[in-house]
């Protein structure tokens, strides 16, 4: 467990920008305890700081995990956000998408969004902004990437992508856990 350089760092804040804004502050700046980011094998992990001084104690062969696993770095040194992310994307998110409900099993199954499965968009959403993907219920189901600005989701046919799938919450159902942890 080591900490992360600052070019990881970089690649890490600008992956967590397109989603939450200027609000990654957050993420370190917590009035409960203060956070860090660690890395154990490619893997970057927000934990806090009592709990990283307490895993020193552990063999670095022997630790597996210390806190949330928020992604990856790929072998090509881009940074990838796994579905465990999920939580502080949803509670720091610039931009929100809200599904039917016909339209929230075909999300879980790993498909697009489609314009007929769309119920509300945050207003002035970019294209190719990182959006949080809600149900009516507001229960976060994943996230993923706007291909439509939210004044052009007016004028497409129904059967038109709004949201580019990036990971849900249904990856765990389906057995792709190898590649999370």
């Amino acid at each position: 467990m080591r900490p992360l350089t600052e070019e990881e760092t970089k690649t890490l804040f600008q992956k967590l920008a397109e989603y939450m804004g200027k609000s990654v502050e957050r993420l370190i700046n917590r009035s409960d305890e203060r956070h860090c980011f660690r890395l154990i094998k490619d893997r970057v992990y927000y934990v806090s700081e009592s709990v990283m001084k307490a895993s020193t104690s552990i063999n670095k062969d022997n630790l597996l995990h210390c806190g949330t696993c928020l992604g990856k770095f790929t072998k090509s040194g881009k940074f990838r956000l796994h579905i465990t992310a999920l939580d502080y994307l949803a509670q720091y998110s610039k931009y929100k998408v809200w599904l039917k409900q016909s339209a929230e099993m075909s999300f879980l199954y790993g498909n697009n969004v489609m314009k007929s499965g769309l119920a509300r968009i945050t207003e002035a959403t970019p294209q190719y902004a990182g959006v949080v993907v809600y149900n009516l219920a507001d229960i976060p189901l994943g996230f993923g990437v706007a291909a439509q600005t939210t004044d052009a989701c007016k004028e497409l046919a129904p059967t038109a992508n709004v949201v580019l799938h990036q990971a849900d919450v249904g990856e765990f159902l389906r057995g792709l856990e190898d590649d999370m942890f």
